[in-house]
């Protein structure tokens, strides 16, 4: 595993339930997970990953929930995620002067939409992961499956196993006191 440095997530399925409320006038509401934002919030920037949304739907809704957990990074009406990634990635590489790719990202999503980015951040090395309700063909490819629904902290669960992960790997690589 490289370094993650972006957790890219798909949101109606993933970090919501995939149930769209709707009324007379449009989209009334959706449900997000509180555990979910803590993971995007508070544990994210422990590890100095970036959290971005990718999406392909548009909502006001969403746009106040990145507003309230600080996400400052999220794209709406995004059929082309892939190419949206690729602009992303090329803009952080920028900023910070370095050479990210696919392997340092992670991505969770439920549906075959999310493949267009799963397979090669895969292929690269980087991590894939999905709710427990994501569509057959997105659990194949994933590195790790939550237990939970998508909107129900599957994405919290996806953001301890990465975390999980890196401290493992942290502590393999910590050459031992005789080895100093």
């Amino acid at each position: 595993m490289s370094k993650i440095k972006f957790l890219i997530m798909d949101v109606d399925g993933t970090l919501t339930d995939g149930k769209i409320y709707m009324g007379e006038n449009g989209e009334l509401f959706k449900a997000f997970d509180i555990k979910d934002g803590c993971g995007i919030k508070d544990i994210l920037p422990l590890y100095d990953i970036h959290p971005i949304i990718i999406t392909a739907r548009s909502s006001k809704i969403l746009a106040h929930r990145c507003k309230e957990l600080e996400i400052t990074d999220f794209h709406q009406g995004v059929r082309n995620k892939i190419k949206k990634l690729q602009e992303i990635i090329n803009a952080n590489s920028l900023k910070d002067n370095k050479n990210y790719n696919y392997s340092n990202c992670a991505y969770i999503g439920d549906d075959i939409l999310d493949l267009q980015c799963m397979t090669p951040i895969k292929q690269a090395g980087g991590l894939i992961g999905c709710p427990s309700d994501a569509v057959d063909k997105v659990k194949e490819i994933a590195d790790f499956i939550s237990a939970k629904n998508g909107g129900n902290g599957a994405v919290r669960d996806f953001i301890e196993w990465i975390v999980n992960m890196a401290e493992i790997k942290a502590r393999t690589i910590k050459p031992c006191a005789k080895c100093r």
